[in-house]
């Protein structure tokens, strides 16, 4: 009952959070990095009173390591996210998050001459197949044009680039709460989450910093849901990883490929839904079959 209620809290949350910081992106001119600055400065802020409360844990340098690593790759990966919502459509990105199972299969491939089982290469085929239906295709243009006119689009770029990072974290989350538990590393994933993305702004982005602070308060009411759903979304994924392998784990928060194609129409009118959550349904299946039983 409790793993079933953080999957489905996770399944929900993460289409949620997409919507938000979309919204922030159409209705402003808030740069991305300073949109997770932000999520991250209002989760410490929950965050700080409940370590300071809690009894004193031991934390390895392993753990601190790892941590700090998965901080570094959330910034940059949702930074890319909020980039790629700028100029794509949620029910187009959505769907691209079963590729993350095929990007895990290219380190065994690469690396070590593993080559996925029939199951595997059924889902990287289904997964392809899938991808078809969610690209935009006007009457009589070929597939391929399609396909490069998929690929042209900037935000497409961010998210596939977005899709590697976040893999990469997964791996570093699950040693994070291997090597604690999972409400230490929500902690100290939302709280370095601060200085990482802060550093970043004071060294690049200063001038940006200055501006999207006097836009602050003009958000503040979907700063604070995205900061509330991008917490549950963290909080899901890490108590899942603690109880349920990262691949099986991976494999149901598919689902929430679904939710954000009908997201997509719900919260933005954006068009053709139909074939999109056809595509995104194939898609899916495949990272499911992948995950499950393609290695």
């Amino acid at each position: 009952m409790t793993l079933s209620l953080f999957i489905l809290t996770r399944i929900i949350s993460n289409p949620l959070s997409n919507v938000f910081q979309k919204k922030l992106t159409n209705l402003s001119t808030i740069s991305p990095l300073f949109i997770i600055f932000i999520t991250h400065f209002l989760l410490s802020l929950v965050c700080l009173p409940i370590f300071l409360i809690m009894p004193p844990v031991y934390l390895s340098g392993q753990f601190l390591g790892y941590i700090l690593i998965c901080a570094v790759l959330a910034v940059t990966g949702n930074t890319l996210i909020v980039a790629a919502l700028k100029s794509a459509d949620l029910s187009v990105l959505g769907p691209i998050n079963a590729y993350k199972s095929i990007v895990s299969l290219l380190p065994g491939i690469l690396i070590l001459g593993e080559f996925p089982t029939r199951f595997g290469i059924t889902g990287i085929l289904l997964i392809l197949a899938g991808s078809f239906f969610i690209m935009d295709k006007v009457p009589n243009q070929q597939q391929a044009d399609a396909f490069r006119q998929f690929w042209k689009n900037p935000g497409i770029r961010l998210r596939f680039a977005a899709l590697v990072v976040s893999a990469t974290e997964a791996i570093f989350l699950k040693k994070a709460v291997q090597a604690s538990s999972p409400l230490v590393a929500f902690l100290f994933w939302c709280m370095l989450g601060v200085p990482v993305a802060g550093l970043v702004l004071m060294v690049w982005g200063r001038q940006a910093l200055r501006d999207d602070a006097a836009r602050l308060l003009q958000h503040r009411v979907m700063l604070v849901l995205l900061a509330i759903t991008t917490g549950l979304m963290q909080a899901a994924t890490l108590f899942t990883f603690n109880i349920m392998q990262v691949g099986y784990s991976l494999a149901l928060f598919q689902t929430s490929t679904i939710l954000s194609v009908l997201f997509g129409y719900g919260f933005f009118q954006e068009k053709n839904i139909p074939r999109r959550l056809v595509g995104a349904i194939i898609m899916v299946a495949g990272a499911a079959l992948i995950i499950t039983f393609g290695s």
